[in-house]
């Protein structure tokens, strides 16, 4: 038996078996459970999303012997035939071949006609777009009062092209391209059928080449299915699509945060010699910037493989320098096309990224000396001023700029914390500590977004960015 490719061999026979479009599926479901059905429904949507599956399913569900259902049989005669791709009441037309309006006349004056042995004669007009104008106006009167025992079902990627008078005699369903976690699921889920070992990064590298297409990861499945040799493997992935694997991404991410402008260089210098397509590559880096950004600011991530290496990444970028970063390689991605060496570009923005980092003399040094007590016991944290003094010998200054000196002597309560060893605080570990000083709103953030520079003999010193100086009044000084 000849091989079949697996877009066909796994294409969805049912409702449940599709992947993704639930918005789609439920809308259809209710409509034959409710034996509310329209005469005309067009499915747009970008290619590979399920446009034509979805269509087939739903005429299968019209014609069962034991519908209209939404859960049709699939052994009847007409669910068999039209899984066979020859049922006579189902004609698929192909808009692209037929384009002359005597072709589509041909075509309708058979809908008069009732089926030949199903319940209603399903018409399936797939890229309806390229319709001709005289075509479109040929179809106009049927597609508004067809006879009761036609549907039509109309598919196309581009509904713009189609007249608004036809498009007003239909209902409308539009199919989102699937995200990559949705289709590297489903790939996972083929492999494990077809006894086929597989990495799990090697699947998000196909997922994220489909673009949100179902049938294009299909069939680059197919391709690196003969391109490896028993197990596909992120390696061969990358080798076969040119791209750039993830892990070398997240590494040059973390070398930028570090400042690693050489080190850098020679990972961008390896992953030439494998011949990475540099643009793809920028637009990986684009992503993963956007995945690194919304997990800092709501810890949703899509991916729970990328979750250690984003919690590593957020030790060193604030929430400013990301979207500074975000920005710089979404406007060097506008010249990008314009350079005759895509690789001498991406190597630019990367030390764009590295040149515009914050230097450690625009920030703000607080050095902080709580009283060594036992862990058991609470240490007291003072604060400078006259009233302080005489309640606890410690206290806290805060050095900024010469032209920004100021003298501060109000007298402030001791604040209360949980004590920390000096082998304990450390910058691993600060934000945690952040979180049990039982400070809010303004003064919680100005901590949070402190970096930590050392704790030695019970001095804790603290950096702020320059930018942040505005907000630490006398009164956030006290409560931190």
């Amino acid at each position: 038996m000849s091989y079949q490719a697996l877009a066909r061999t796994w294409r969805p026979k049912s409702f449940s078996e599709m992947v993704g479009q639930e918005h789609v599926v439920k809308a259809l479901s209710n409509a034959l459970t409710q034996k509310r059905l329209h005469h005309a429904y067009l499915f747009t949507g970008t290619r590979g999303v399920g446009k034509t599956t979805v269509a087939r399913i739903f005429a299968k569900a019209l014609n069962c012997e034991q519908g209209p259902t939404a859960s049709p049989c699939g052994k009847c005669p007409s669910c068999i035939e039209i899984d066979q791709g020859n049922q006579v009441d189902l004609i698929e037309v192909d808009a692209a071949s037929r384009t002359r309006v005597d072709q589509t006349r041909e075509l309708l004056d058979n809908v008069q006609y009732r089926p030949v042995s199903s319940r209603y004669k399903i018409y399936l007009i797939d890229e309806v777009h390229m319709f001709s104008t005289s075509s479109f106006n040929a179809l106009l009167k049927t597609l508004e009062e067809p006879p009761e025992h036609v549907k039509f079902l109309l598919a196309t990627t581009d509904p713009k092209k189609c007249p608004i008078t036809i498009l007003s005699r239909c209902l409308q369903f539009n199919l989102h391209p699937l995200s990559q976690q949705k289709i590297s699921r489903h790939l996972a889920q083929i492999l494990e059928k077809e006894n086929i070992p597989f990495e799990n990064n090697a699947l998000v590298s196909l997922a994220l080449a489909a673009n949100g297409s179902v049938r294009d990861a299909l069939s680059l499945l197919d391709q690196a299915i003969a391109y490896s040799d028993e197990q596909i493997r992120e390696q061969n992935i990358i080798a076969m699509l040119g791209g750039a694997s993830r892990s070398s991404l997240i590494e040059l991410m973390r070398l930028a945060a570090q400042g690693e402008a050489t080190k850098s260089l020679e990972v961008i210098a390896q992953m030439a010699q494998s011949s990475v397509n540099f643009v793809d590559a920028l637009d990986q880096l684009i992503a993963l910037f956007h995945q690194l950004a919304v997990y800092q600011a709501t810890s949703r991530l899509e991916d729970e493989l990328l979750k250690d290496d984003f919690e590593q990444l957020l030790q060193y970028w604030t929430a400013e320098e990301l979207q500074l970063n975000y920005q710089i390689l979404l406007e060097g991605k506008r010249d990008f096309l314009l350079l005759n060496s895509q690789q001498s570009g991406f190597e630019m923005l990367l030390l764009r990224m590295i040149a515009f980092r914050p230097v450690s003399g625009n920030k703000i040094k607080a050095v902080v000396k709580p009283k060594q007590q036992s862990l058991s016991q609470p240490a007291v944290v003072a604060h400078a001023g006259e009233a302080m003094q005489k309640t606890a010998p410690q206290s806290a200054s805060v050095t900024v700029p010469p032209a920004k000196q100021v003298k501060e002597s109000v007298p402030v309560s001791p604040v209360q914390v949980e004590a920390q060893s000096n082998s304990r605080i450390n910058q691993q570990n600060w934000h945690q500590v952040v979180s049990q000083l039982g400070v809010k709103a303004i003064t919680r953030q100005l901590a949070d977004n402190c970096v930590f520079e050392q704790f030695e003999q019970g001095v804790l010193s603290l950096s702020l960015p320059e930018h942040f100086s505005v907000f630490l009044n006398s009164d956030i000084k006290n409560k931190l």
